[in-house]
């Protein structure tokens, strides 16, 4: 009897011992598999004008590279770069200028040389149907409209100051916006009677109309785009899908995108 039960205790212990290295086995390839499968997020930096173009693009590459969450974060250019410098995780950024985007190459905070991959120009935003009956840069003056622009900084501040020296104005502006958006929210709102925006923004917006003037030609931005270096940030290590991503914006299917969006080709 008592060889019975030492016997039965064993092969207890043995069943036991057998079904905890089964579970542990089991636990292990549920984690592995876990980490297979946990996605890879692509932080994109990106300047404010170029929001809507970017989010059909993000979609579209996520749809065609599995386990990739591309992250977007928009603002206006400056702000992007001094949260780059900063240390804000980024993979890869787009700039609505070459100016900016030189102060990261300078800072060795680019992985590649960066790419142009559109253009843009600066249309005057009025509220819909024009109510004030602006034909130009010079109605802008005077002091006699609520007129809004994005302060010097930005790329699109920087363009409304050279087109206005083209011009041979000064614009009398009762606000300076850190983003384009911004800008054109004041218009559409109607908060303001008109704003220097570029084309695509005001092209892209129900509520307002866009007046054309001549001195835009003098100031064409060229937007680039480069993969971010690995500066200590822990999100900017997706080198290979950061590059797939900066030649996904450049593909044929990317130029489509901007086509449609009003972008001019670099």
């Amino acid at each position: 009897m008592t060889k019975s039960l030492a016997a039965a205790a064993a092969a207890s212990t043995l069943l036991l011992s057998a079904c905890g290295g089964s579970a542990a086995d089991s636990a292990v390839g549920d984690s592995a598999e876990g980490d297979a499968a946990a996605p890879t997020t692509l932080t994109v930096f990106a300047a404010a004008s170029l929001t809507d173009t970017f989010e059909d693009l993000a979609d579209r590459f996520a749809e065609s590279h599995d386990g990739v969450d591309v992250q977007l974060s928009f603002a206006g250019s400056s702000d992007l770069v001094t949260q780059i410098r900063e240390g804000a995780p980024a993979d890869v950024v787009a700039t609505a200028d070459e100016r900016t985007m030189q102060s990261l190459v300078e800072d060795d905070l680019v992985a590649a040389e960066p790419q142009n991959f559109v253009s843009n120009t600066l249309v005057i935003a009025v509220p819909t149907g024009n109510p004030e009956r602006i034909e130009g840069l010079a109605d802008l003056t005077g002091g006699g409209l609520d007129v809004v622009v994005c302060a010097p900084q930005v790329p699109c501040g920087a363009a409304t100051e050279t087109v206005a020296e083209s011009a041979g104005v000064e614009i009398d502006a009762v606000s300076e916006e850190p983003a384009v958006t911004d800008v054109l929210g004041k218009v559409a709102n109607g908060q303001a009677d008109a704003g220097l925006v570029y084309r695509t923004d005001a092209s892209g917006a129900d509520e307002v109309d866009a007046v054309e003037f001549p001195e835009s030609d003098d100031a064409v931005n060229l937007y680039p785009i480069a993969p971010v270096a690995d500066a200590g940030n822990a999100d900017a290590e997706n080198a290979e899908a950061a590059q797939q991503f900066v030649d996904f914006v450049l593909s044929d299917e990317g130029r489509a995108v901007f086509d449609a969006a009003g972008f001019g080709a670099p």
